[in-house]
């Protein structure tokens, strides 16, 4: 088992969730280890929350006012399956929300979800997509899609693939329209600084 302690008082802020989460990844199910800080991490819970609901312990062992320390465990061998958000609650769209309503929160994740609302008669102009598939799950509404050549009609229900970097737009029908997209998460983009020297 690794050193049970992990004190990350006199760490930099932004390097002491990575820290932490990185001792808890490499942690069995069952193992544990105590986490010593200066102030209650309310905000690293609630992480915790959102990325390993039911699956992680978490006991205070002391409460300040100087030291404060937690013992984390691991319960499960990885994050648990969980509901995330109830379909069944999304309306076709009434002009007060549109755009993205829902997204995929989870930090440590290989996919990407959304929920986008197009308000009655609202759309998003054709455009050509990024470089990944995409599937859309029309949850309310109607509308259509317009492609390179040709229009696919959209309805509650309709399961629709876009290939990658296909061209695509959307028109809401007189109700609005409403569906959830999946894709492969995209990379972060990268910026390379440049070396040219000064002349």
């Amino acid at each position: 088992m690794l050193d049970n302690v992990l004190d990350v008082r006199q760490m930099r802020k932004p390097d002491k969730h990575p820290a932490i989460f990185a001792r808890y990844r490499d942690l069995e199910p069952g193992e544990v280890f105590d986490l010593v800080n200066n102030h209650d991490p309310v905000h690293l819970r609630d992480e915790f929350e959102s990325e390993y609901p039911g699956s992680f312990g978490w006991e205070y062992l002391e409460t300040g006012p100087q030291v404060w320390r937690i013992r984390i465990g691991k319960l499960s061998a990885s994050a648990l399956p969980r509901l995330l958000f109830d379909t069944s609650l999304v309306e076709a769209g009434d002009g007060t929300a549109e755009g993205a309503t829902w997204k995929l929160e989870v930090s440590e994740r290989d996919l990407d979800s959304n929920v986008i609302r197009l308000g009655p008669d609202g759309g998003i102009d054709a455009h050509d997509g990024p470089d990944i598939d995409v599937l859309i799950h029309v949850l309310a509404g109607t509308g259509r899609l317009d492609t390179e050549i040709g229009t696919v009609p959209l309805k509650a229900g309709s399961l629709v693939w876009l290939p990658r970097r296909s061209r695509r737009g959307f028109t809401a029908g007189p109700e609005g329209l409403s569906y959830l997209t999946v894709h492969q998460r995209k990379k972060a983009l990268t910026l390379i600084p440049s070396h040219t020297g000064l002349r």
